[in-house]
């Protein structure tokens, strides 16, 4: 039996934000304020459950912004559904996306 990963409330805002098309870590550290030691160990487990897919940015483009390269992060299928589930169980989430002036989570 394949173990399953816990829906926290913080697991369902990252995926969430995730899933509202914010993809990198001090992103979503912004926008949730999150710490960095919540959402990338987070983010780790996301992908080690295939629930998120990640890559890297292609250097030299993070070298013509000024800033390091930044590592993106994208639901995957398995993803999406854990985020239906997760929007059902937390009706409340999204609403804080709204408050920022993105768009409310979907009933």
């Amino acid at each position: 039996m394949t173990p399953r990963m816990t829906l926290t409330y913080t697991t369902a805002l990252i995926l969430d934000t995730l899933g509202r098309g914010r993809r990198y870590g001090f992103e979503i550290m912004d926008l949730t304020g999150l710490p960095s030691g919540t959402v990338y160990p987070a983010l780790r487990r996301l992908e080690a459950f295939g629930h998120v897919v990640s890559h890297w940015e292609d250097e030299a483009q993070a070298t013509r912004d000024g800033r390091p390269a930044r590592r993106y992060y994208t639901l995957s299928g398995e993803g999406e559904a854990v985020l239906a589930t997760a929007r059902r169980r937390y009706p409340g989430l999204g609403r804080w996306d709204a408050a920022y002036g993105g768009e409310a989570a979907p009933a």
